[in-house]
């Protein structure tokens, strides 16, 4: 059976038109996972039993000429950072080993109505708090293009899976590139949603939550351009309670042509430098487009400084993460921040007043008024997701004391969030895409971050780097 590394909305197709089955289907992937898994550790939990007769029923329908929608008895596996009916949820809380919730996700349930049959859940780190992919629960995720390097995290055993052919779609969520990374380690593409268009209700431990919280984002990972827009479409609107007032209508991408595009590339910052090697490899998809006709204006920001936007963007975030933390995390917090030189307002995290809140958040959308002044004049900007490829593991207690090594010198472990940080501070959109492999052939992605609202945009030249500079490969011995 032809299948293997096809496009998930295709698959769905075929079921539908019945040139294949759902079950036949699913039952591939259970064979790999099978096959692949033990020495991967990227899917944590199965639903072997009620996804075998929803398969079925798939079958079924499709036979009698129903249609459940795009995703007709595909089966796929969902991030453990969402709660799934039926299927033990955990975001890697050992408090949560036991958790089965009688209730999806909002963006599991539009996948699931869209006809998709889950079938497992893919690992996460604790909380979904890190940028690799362990926990206590089930231990840690390994990267299929070198088993002692990570897959990143958080959404890690997602990007892993769909790399290893073990699933065809996935479901993620992003507060600190945990959408972007793995992608970015794994070879595959994906995309952060403008902030606040999909819905984030469901999500571990806050599953019960209404508020929409600052800065993070859920969307799709997946291995094609295609997939992920058409998966973005699937999830994009506000939960039903508030569909009674507003719609998510998305202008479309500014050109689909090559030649009408343009495109800024910013590849390293005196902040945050980037390894020449991955520098080299990122200017190779600009090159690309290039040589199609698209006007490339090289390294050009906009007149922010990346410097304090990266302060301003942490102590969101620490802030936010510090929301049911344990006390010892939250000092740790409080620590790596605070060694930061930086004016007294920008180091109180995670323990910030609603004053010094408002400020910050004022700060950050006149950030944001500057990019939209800033696409202007080009249509995306083209970035690192990260300055380094997937990493050895590293599990070391302290994340403040873990270092990166590269460009001859050693970095903080946290400099991996200085790229991914600006776009979500700014609650700008940002789609990743396969850019080509170091010399030891591991992945690097390229950012493509958009104007906020126009998501259309950068998955568009998601597509265009897809088409003239590179696709999806598998990686070696999962062929």
């Amino acid at each position: 059976m032809d299948v293997l590394y096809r496009s998930a909305f295709q698959l769905a197709a075929e079921i539908k038109a019945q040139t294949i089955k759902s079950r036949d289907l699913l039952e591939f992937y259970l064979d790999r996972v099978e096959k692949y898994n033990p020495a991967l550790n990227s899917v944590v939990q199965l639903d072997l039993n009620r996804a075998r007769k929803r398969a079925d029923e798939a079958d079924i329908a499709a036979n009698k000429g129903e249609d459940w929608g795009p995703l007709h008895g595909l089966p796929l596996t969902i991030k453990d950072a969402y709660a799934t009916e039926g299927i033990v949820s955990t975001n890697g809380i050992p408090d949560y080993k036991d958790f089965v919730p009688d209730f999806n996700a909002d963006g599991v349930k539009r996948y699931v109505n869209a006809g998709a049959i889950v079938f497992g859940k893919t690992n996460v780190p604790y909380m979904s708090s890190d940028l690799q992919s362990y926990n206590d629960i089930y231990g840690t995720t390994n990267n299929p293009w070198d088993l002692s390097r990570t897959c990143g995290g958080s959404s890690g055993g997602a990007a892993a899976s769909l790399a290893a052919g073990l699933t065809p779609l996935e479901f993620g969520s992003d507060i600190g590139g945990s959408i972007r990374t793995p992608a970015n380690f794994n070879g595959v593409f994906g995309h952060k949603p403008t902030h606040g268009i999909v819905s984030q209700r469901g999500h571990l431990p806050m599953h019960e939550s209404l508020a929409e919280g600052d800065l993070w984002v859920a969307g799709p990972l997946g291995i094609s351009a295609t997939d992920v827009a058409q998966a973005f479409d699937l999830l994009l609107g506000p939960p039903s309670d508030r569909a009674v007032g507003w719609r998510v209508d998305l202008p479309a991408a500014r050109t689909t042509d090559i030649r009408e595009l343009r495109v800024a590339t910013y590849f390293t910052d005196p902040n945050c430098e980037v390894d020449s090697e991955i520098q080299d490899i990122l200017a190779s998809s600009a090159k690309s487009l290039e040589a199609e006709g698209a006007n490339i204006s090289w390294d050009v920001k906009p007149e922010i400084d990346f410097a304090e936007n990266h302060l301003i963007y942490m102590q969101l975030l620490n802030s936010f993460l510090s929301i049911g933390m344990p006390e010892e995390q939250k000092e740790q917090m409080h620590k790596a921040v605070s060694s930061v030189d930086a004016p007294d307002e920008l180091v109180n995290s995670p323990f910030m007043s609603h004053e010094q809140w408002t400020m910050l958040n004022e700060r950050r959308l006149q950030l944001n008024s500057i990019w939209t002044d800033f696409f202007v004049d080009y249509d995306v900007l083209l970035a690192p997701v990260t300055p380094v490829p997937a990493f050895e593991h590293d599990h070391s207690d302290d994340m403040g004391q873990r270092v990166l090594t590269f460009n001859g010198q050693s970095r903080p472990y946290l400099d991996l969030l200085f790229w991914s940080g600006f776009s979500l501070s700014t609650f700008l959109p940002a789609s990743v895409a396969p850019a080509g492999r170091t010399k030891g052939n591991l992945p690097v992605g390229v950012q493509i971050v958009g104007p906020y609202l126009e998501d259309r945009t950068p998955l568009a030249v998601a597509a265009m780097l897809e088409r003239c500079h590179q696709s999806f490969e598998p990686p070696p011995g999962f062929e």
